[in-house]
């Protein structure tokens, strides 16, 4: 069974830090773009942070751009979501995905076949 199993997640004040990881098990996304989605209460879910197959290329959404850092461990097919000075409007459930079928840091969710099951992350001001 293809799981992507999302941790990290909890609650933290305005201005705060977390750090999310997102493990696959069942087969290896090394050759696969991974990326991080997340979903607010009534909102629609959304682009975050999306890193090439090797790691060198990476793509953030403008909201996050010099708050959140995506890397990844290929070695434990690991995918990390660093996250600084953190604000309340960051308050979602964040989701791991892999896109097998694309090697580049795509922002397109259609791209991305497996989801983890998500983590919440709730920020206070």
């Amino acid at each position: 069974q293809v799981r992507l199993v999302e941790a990290g997640g909890g609650l933290v004040q305005a201005g705060g830090s977390l750090r999310l990881s997102c493990a696959a098990s069942g087969r290896s996304f090394s050759s696969s773009a991974m990326g991080w989605f997340r979903q607010a209460p009534g909102k629609e879910r959304e682009f975050v942070a999306a890193i090439s197959w090797s790691g060198t290329s990476t793509y953030y959404a403008p909201f996050v751009t010099g708050r959140f850092t995506i890397s990844r461990d290929k070695g434990k097919d690991t995918v990390y979501l660093e996250m600084n000075s953190l604000k309340p409007e960051d308050t979602a459930v964040y989701y791991c995905a892999a896109a097998p079928y694309v090697a580049y840091a795509t922002p397109e969710i259609v791209e991305y076949d497996y989801w983890g099951q998500g983590t919440q992350v709730t920020v206070s001001s």
